[in-house]
């Protein structure tokens, strides 16, 4: 798999992407600026990674997303080729048009960073073949803004088309309550195009590659972009 990681001034995940990738997939990810034009030839997945893009000025996500190597990127979707979005790349790849819904402020108004469970909604996709469906998955959270918002049509258009890629969960698969960190809307931790090609998610799989560092669930997500 050839894989490219955008990077932003303030984007500061891209080398733990990296490390994901390389590990999950066998091959090192191409580091691309965000003021080129183009991504490398054959590209098969781009990964807008987390952070803060330009210090999350405006609204977060907001200038990264009209950034030159955007125009690409959204053409390299609208042909059907896949999109890890994380954290602030969620941000930016909702403000970019690529997937519905914004990210507002958490419900308690704290910037949170903890390892938090997501339950896995379906197997049927690039992303998720290495998970069962309803299994609970530990990732890990790290924001201040990734309270899923978006308009009732919107919300049940997601639930309608199976668009729901994870939900917040407790290690036990239940949703709601304080099982939900930052109060999105249904409990919805991560979101696919209409063409299932494209998936924002707030948690970090990232982080959670090596049994050292709290587990290995994050490293399916990857093992399964490679197959």
């Amino acid at each position: 798999m050839i894989s490219a990681v955008v990077t932003f001034p303030g984007i500061n995940r891209e080398t733990d992407v990296a490390r994901a990738l390389t590990k999950g997939t066998g091959r090192r990810p191409t580091m691309v600026w965000h003021a080129e034009t183009a991504l490398p030839q054959g590209t098969d997945l781009v990964v807008l990674p987390g952070g803060f893009s330009y210090g999350d000025y405006l609204r977060c996500g907001a200038i990264a997303a009209r950034a030159p190597i955007m125009d690409a990127v959204r053409a390299h979707a609208a042909r059907g080729g896949l999109v890890l979005a994380i954290c602030n790349g969620f941000q930016i790849a909702c403000e970019a048009g690529l997937l519905p819904g914004v990210l507002v402020r958490n419900q308690n108004l704290r910037f949170l960073c903890h390892f938090q469970h997501v339950q896995v909604e379906r197997t049927d996709t690039a992303f998720t073949r290495r998970f069962a469906a309803g299994e609970a998955v530990k990732f890990c959270v790290a924001h201040g803004e990734g309270n899923y918002t978006a308009d009732t049509d919107t919300l049940e258009r997601l639930e309608g088309d199976g668009r729901v890629a994870f939900r917040y969960c407790n290690a036990a698969g239940e949703t709601g309550g304080q099982s939900n960190p930052n109060g999105s809307e249904r409990n919805i931790a991560g979101i696919y195009s209409a063409d299932l090609n494209v998936l924002g998610l707030m948690p970090h799989p990232e982080n959670l590659i090596d049994p050292l560092v709290g587990g290995t669930d994050g490293l399916r997500l990857f093992e399964a972009l490679a197959a």
